[in-house]
């Protein structure tokens, strides 16, 4: 399974990657048409800084999430074929409980739907937006890496 990666020596912090995953979810999906729409698409990703780096944020897929287990109405769902949480916004209530539990800070609130956005790794399409925007190659989409230690 494929997993977003993020050499932070190389990050910018330019947003590059927050534009193109907003353009990448909004209905036109073309920035010129994005601006005219009636609900403004927001990035599942954000880049944050400190102490001179820059830090791309987006939902990790974590294998054991802490937002399935604290989802009541059952609209995050873990799905081990493709190692993904998957949201069905239609079962979603708005609670914003997997908001407060990611240990990683990678899902936001979307204050005028109610209903919370994360990184869906672009599903539909055969490589995240923000891997083609990233000017320094910064993010990297490739094969789950596997450490050993001893």
């Amino acid at each position: 399974m494929k997993q977003l990666y993020y050499d932070i020596e190389k990050c910018l912090g330019c947003k590059s990657c927050e534009f193109a995953c907003a353009v990448a979810h909004s209905k036109s999906q073309d920035l010129f048409g994005m601006i005219f729409e009636e609900s403004l698409s927001l990035p599942r990703k954000k880049v944050l800084s400190s102490k001179g780096k820059n830090y791309p944020v987006s939902c990790r897929h974590c294998k054991e999430p802490k937002c399935v287990e604290a989802c009541m109405a059952a609209a995050l769902v873990y799905d081990s074929q493709n190692g993904m949480v998957l949201h069905d916004e239609r079962r979603c209530v708005g609670c914003w409980n997997c908001v407060m539990v990611c240990p990683y800070g990678a899902i936001r609130p979307d204050l005028k739907t109610k209903i919370p956005i994360r990184c869906d790794r672009c599903k539909d399409k055969s490589e995240p937006a923000c891997v083609k925007a990233c000017p320094t190659g910064a993010i990297i989409w490739q094969e789950e890496l596997i450490l050993y230690t001893k």
